[in-house]
């Protein structure tokens, strides 16, 4: 059982160690996930400052969250990023359905992101919020073709891992397996995906990848890599865990936790 954050359940911040002036975000929550939206968290960027109403700043951002049609090609491939302004009135937009989901269910995530960030974030530039089925960010920073490494979230599954069943071997052979096949084959909506599940004794591993449509394969490997080795503290020796990324994220469950629709596209191992 997972504990998420929630308006009615207290949420736990743990705060890893930065890494080379890196900061992470570590935290461990209960309540099950299965396919719902979930509302994860939230950030605030205080260091961008906040916008004055009726600003050349404000009439850029309401250009470019205006209502975006249901038809939208963005959401049917489930990622959207654009820029638009310059200097103080730069705003970087970006959009990250998670790679199962697209069309209604991406655009519903999208409104849902956009309502929560102007309700927990009044009047800041930057800011950024996680669903379990899209990621929303909106900064004043150009991050195009840059890899993301301080803003991550980490969700792990509150139950450990039996020892004497598995091992953090296996769950990382399925994700770097998965990996191997994203950045190989890319996706057909613009982003690298794979999604798989691997058996174990009497139990499945089930378990997914993803990368930013604006990195290179190469960075895409570098950043799943690089998470996997500096969120081990959250992810390894649970029944469950994932980091999720404006730039990568993966996850691993014992049970399945993507859309039906995404099964043909699958890796049995």
């Amino acid at each position: 059982m997972y504990i998420l954050p929630s308006e009615s359940k207290r949420l736990f911040l743990v705060p890893i160690l930065a890494v080379m002036a890196m900061q992470f975000l570590f935290v461990r929550t209960v309540s099950s996930v299965n396919m719902t939206n979930t509302y994860l968290h939230h950030k605030c960027f205080v260091d961008q400052g906040k916008y004055e109403p009726g600003s050349k700043y404000e009439e850029n951002l309401n250009f470019i969250i205006e209502p975006i049609p249901v038809t939208s090609e963005s959401f049917e491939r489930g990622t959207k990023m654009e820029m638009i302004g310059e200097g103080p009135d730069l705003i970087s937009f970006t959009l990250q359905c998670r790679g199962d989901i697209s069309g209604p269910r991406c655009r519903s995530c999208y409104a849902t992101a956009l309502s929560a960030l102007h309700r927990r974030c009044p009047g800041y530039k930057g800011r950024m919020i996680w669903y379990d089925q899209c990621i929303l960010e909106i900064s004043t920073i150009d991050s195009l073709d840059k890899i993301d490494y301080n803003n991550n979230l980490c969700v792990s599954n509150a139950k450990k891992m039996m020892a004497h069943y598995y091992s953090n071997s296996d769950w990382l052979d399925l994700i770097h397996n998965l990996t191997t096949k994203a950045i190989r084959h890319g996706n057909s909506k613009g982003m690298y995906y794979a999604a798989g599940e691997t058996r174990l004794g009497m139990d499945n591993i089930y378990a997914m990848v993803q990368c930013s449509f604006y990195l290179s394969s190469k960075d895409c490997e570098k950043c799943l890599r690089h998470n996997i080795k500096h969120y081990q503290d959250c992810c390894f020796n649970r029944q469950g865990a994932r980091v999720l990324g404006k730039s990568c994220s993966f996850r691993y469950e014992f049970y399945p936790f993507l859309l039906e629709k995404s099964r043909p596209k699958y890796l049995k191992i």
